[in-house]
């Protein structure tokens, strides 16, 4: 086909009709030829990339959140589920507890060693909190006196195992208040039995120092095996005693 310039100032020229495809079915049809359908028995059509399912219930539409994960599955990126208990963040362990209960209960057996380096401070606290209670029901008011004197034996004990130790095993302020408070609890069964049973003043002095030798043992025990502390145990065990002695002195008088 040529170009005439005696066509372009003829208007019956721009009047003929064009016969061949439109822009629009020429964009329909490289599409079709670039994206593959696939023909589903029911006459649908849907792409070959989003073809999920190869095998097609004939008389259920097709549903794109079949192919969605559950919502109780857990994701990589979900870190809820990966967030350790509440207890476990306050460093409650009550298998801990337990175990060193029972360590204090019975002084003679060796403690576990998983109990040996752990700074729970519920305990002691409770403990605290019972023997208190307990000079309570004995009409002495003496919180203060309690908490006073675990602070003060607690500095003076801390002091006293950092000099006594080796390097390679310092102990912290936590770990002392840890294991006296624990220890505490042969004075809270004794302030107990001298509410429930009224024992005279004889009785009462000879419980008082079988309670704190317990108490004592119990605690330089810990102490000893904690720290590595070999043959010092009862060096540990006179200053613990003198800790227990004052207890044992707000109980009695």
């Amino acid at each position: 086909m040529s170009w005439n310039s005696e066509d372009f100032f003829n208007p019956s020229a721009f009047n003929q009709q064009y016969t061949g495809p439109t822009s629009y079915e020429l964009q329909q049809q490289s599409y079709a030829y670039s994206q593959p359908y696939t023909q589903y028995s029911n006459g649908n059509f849907m792409p070959s990339s989003y073809n999920l399912n190869s095998q097609v219930n004939n008389n259920v539409f097709y549903r794109p959140d079949e192919y969605l994960p559950p919502k109780g599955t857990p994701n990589q990126n979900n870190y809820e589920f990966d967030e350790p208990p509440l207890l476990e963040e306050l460093g409650i362990n009550f298998d801990h507890i337990f175990k060193k209960t029972k360590s204090v209960l019975n002084p003679f057996r060796t403690p576990d060693l998983s109990i040996l380096d752990d700074v729970d401070l519920a305990g002691p606290l409770v403990f605290c909190l019972a023997f208190a209670c307990s000079l309570l029901l004995l009409g002495k008011i003496n919180f203060g006196y309690v908490y006073g004197i675990v602070a003060l034996g607690t500095f003076g004990m801390y002091g006293l195992l950092n000099l006594m130790s080796s390097p390679d095993k310092p102990c912290s302020g936590l770990f002392v208040t840890s294991v006296l408070g624990y220890c505490l609890l042969p004075m809270v069964i004794l302030s107990f039995s001298s509410f429930l049973f009224k024992f005279n003043g004889f009785i009462n002095m000879v419980l008082a120092i079988v309670f704190i030798i317990w108490c004592s043992i119990s605690a330089s025990k810990l102490f000893a095996t904690s720290l590595s502390m070999i043959g010092q145990q009862l060096l540990v065990a006179y200053p613990c005693a003198l800790f227990y002695c004052v207890f044992a002195l707000l109980t009695m008088f």
